[in-house]
């Protein structure tokens, strides 16, 4: 079971230039524009979810950070597209804080709560057209870390070969962030994780 937060969260004064620099990229940068659907800081500032353990190694956490900006922000991916694609791989790796995050975002882009359970239990069959192609093609990536020749064919009709490098780039970082959550034992920020 979670037995709480193996890492302990890093407060802002005591953050290194690196990791400074790297914590104000993300409380500043793209993730923090706009309405805010989840917490990036608690109420002490601290980063929560994947973004403190970033801050562990500022270097690989800064490419980190700016993967994941791209990975949200400049792919071809519509927004439902890319939040069904997330909540599958935080779906697969029961990553609560991944859920927590990606379901107030899946919510701001028009996702129901019909659609967003569909994909918490793996029906993607309940979605339609190029969303459903997006939640099996990412279903099979975090369940097999494959596809065969007709699932391959299916989406590249559908998102073409540079959009499937695109959905394997996210499928791929939302995989990094959940082993890091996981092993960190890092929880929503309401606490309430469930067990690993």
């Amino acid at each position: 079971m979670t037995s709480g937060a193996r890492v302990p969260k890093l407060e802002p004064s005591s953050l290194d230039a690196e990791q400074r620099s790297l914590y104000d990229a993300i409380t500043g940068g793209r993730r923090a524009q706009g309405p805010q659907l989840f917490q990036l800081t608690d109420g002490e500032g601290r980063l929560e979810g994947p973004f403190n353990a970033f801050l562990l190694q500022p270097r690989l956490g800064t490419a980190l950070q700016a993967l994941g900006s791209s990975v949200r922000y400049d792919t071809g991916l519509d927004d439902r597209c890319r939040e069904i694609a997330i909540l599958v791989v935080a779906a697969h790796w029961r990553s609560d804080f991944e859920k927590y995050a990606h379901e107030a975002v899946g919510r701001s882009v028009g996702l129901g709560d019909a659609e967003l359970a569909a994909v918490r239990d793996g029906r993607p069959a309940a979605l339609a057209g190029r969303e459903a192609v997006v939640a099996r093609t990412a279903e099979a990536l975090a369940a097999r870390g494959d596809l065969d020749d007709a699932e391959y064919r299916e989406a590249v009709e559908h998102l073409g070969t540079a959009g499937l490098f695109e959905l394997l780039t996210l499928v791929g970082y939302y995989a990094t962030l959940a082993l890091q959550l996981r092993v960190f034992r890092v929880p929503a920020p309401d606490g309430n994780a469930r067990p690993v």
